[in-house]
C-alpha cells in the first residue's frame, strides 16, 4: 500500500537509530583504558577511617 510507505520508512529510521546508539554505547562503555605503570604509580589513594 502506498499510504503505508512513510510509516515503514519511519520505522526503519527509528530501528537504524536504535542500532546505531546501541553500537556506540557498547563501544564506549565496554572499552577499558589501559594505564601505564608510571601512570598507576602517580595515582595515590588515601585511606580515611572513621575515628569513633
Amino acid at each position: 500500500m502506498p499510504q503505508m510507505a512513510p510509516l515503514s520508512w519511519l520505522i526503519l529510521f527509528v530501528f537504524f537509530l536504535m542500532i546505531l546508539m546501541l553500537f556506540n554505547m557498547m563501544n564506549y562503555f565496554c572499552s577499558l583504558p589501559l594505564l601505564n605503570k608510571s601512570e598507576q604509580s602517580k595515582i595515590k589513594t588515601k585511606n580515611l577511617n572513621w575515628m569513633w
